[in-house]
């Protein structure tokens, strides 16, 4: 069987690397393709030297541009990659452009395509995650869901005979990775002493970076923290900021380079809480028991609200309260799987397609 997975941003380098360790040993044929959606080194190439992800097979270069330049590029170069593969299966993740772009290349040529985290929901329709996560579901032909939340809202969309629930791809590599680096060195500025308490922050959506008065009030919320906050500043926020002159570096705020993924993960186990907008670090917040205050309007991982982990701030001001909130009730909950998903998606593939 010759799988082809398709990656193009830091969410999908994460979640390719369990497969492409179940694979190995294995009989079958597994093509990566990176679109180059991201394509600076911080951002795409330590990933595969980080977590152990063999090269990419082709590399697009499509680099960035509009929703609409940048997927309307990947689908055009995706076409020729498929005719020329004849891959069994295409298997694409999460709900970026290149997501989107790579399923609809594939079912376009009859290709079978595996959505990986299907049937996650912001119900916010200005998010272009939210689209791409939709569209790429309904053109799917399997839809390995990563919760029992995610398989109740594909039946509520009519694609229960496509759905698995299969847990999540990155539970497996965020204990993977925390086995990895206990005891390691932390990895962040002088300014944060890390035998003492403190926050890793990142904040990268359009919806808090585009409105100058959300950004400001976000970044004095962290300013203000009770303890020294080390942000991972994204290109994108660093960008945002120089253009409306605004000061990353203030009061408890430290900002920093994007840490690989593992000493992002050394970071947040040292840490005593995160401050985002990602959808991926919620999770890896939680696998990790460290809490977390979320800034924005929704989230798509309702349970770690649910248990008591996350804190959902819909405007900047909620943030001061929420770092001194009471900690959370410990759990043994486990809404996202025990580490397995990736032998389970494999399992599914072989039958289905091998």
């Amino acid at each position: 069987m010759k799988i082809l997975t398709v990656v193009g941003a830091r969410p999908e380098f994460i979640q390719v690397a369990p497969l492409a360790w179940a694979l190995e040993g294995t009989a079958h044929r597994h093509v990566i393709v990176h679109t180059g959606q991201h394509y600076d080194r911080l951002m795409s190439d330590v990933f595969f030297e980080d977590l152990r992800v063999p090269e990419p097979d082709l590399l697009l270069g499509v680099g960035s541009g509009s929703h609409g330049v940048q997927t309307g590029g990947i689908l055009a170069a995706m076409d020729p990659v498929m005719e020329a593969e004849k891959p069994d299966a295409v298997v694409v993740f999460g709900d970026t452009n290149s997501t989107l772009a790579g399923a609809l290349s594939a079912v376009k040529l009859h290709i079978p395509v595996a959505h990986v985290e299907s049937g996650l929901r912001s119900f916010n329709r200005r998010m272009p995650e939210e689209i791409n996560r939709v569209m790429t579901d309904h053109a799917a032909d399997v839809l390995y869901a990563p919760t029992e939340v995610a398989m109740r809202q594909l039946a509520s969309e009519g694609l229960a005979d496509r759905a698995v629930n299969v847990g999540d791809i990155k539970t497996e590599i965020t204990y993977a990775i925390r086995d990895h680096v206990s005891g390691a060195p932390i990895e962040l500025p002088d300014r944060i002493d890390t035998t003492q308490p403190y926050y890793v922050a990142t904040i990268h959506r359009a919806e808090n970076t585009d409105d100058p008065g959300r950004l400001e009030g976000i970044l004095e919320a962290l300013a203000r923290a009770p303890h020294p906050v080390a942000l991972l500043a994204h290109p994108r926020l660093r960008h945002r900021a120089r253009q409306l002159g605004l000061d990353l570096d203030r009061g408890a705020l430290v900002a920093c380079d994007p840490l690989a993924y593992p000493q992002m993960i050394a970071a947040v186990v040292g840490s005593i809480g995160v401050v985002t907008d990602s959808g991926g670090l919620q999770k890896e917040a939680f696998l990790l028991r460290r809490t977390c205050i979320t800034v924005r309007t929704e989230t798509e991982w309702v349970e770690t609200v649910e248990l008591g982990w996350n804190t959902l701030c819909t405007e900047p001001s909620q943030v001061a309260s929420a770092f001194v909130l009471p900690p959370p009730e410990p759990t043994d909950e486990a809404p996202y799987g025990t580490g397995d998903t990736a032998a389970h998606i494999v399992a599914d593939l072989e039958r289905r397609w091998g």
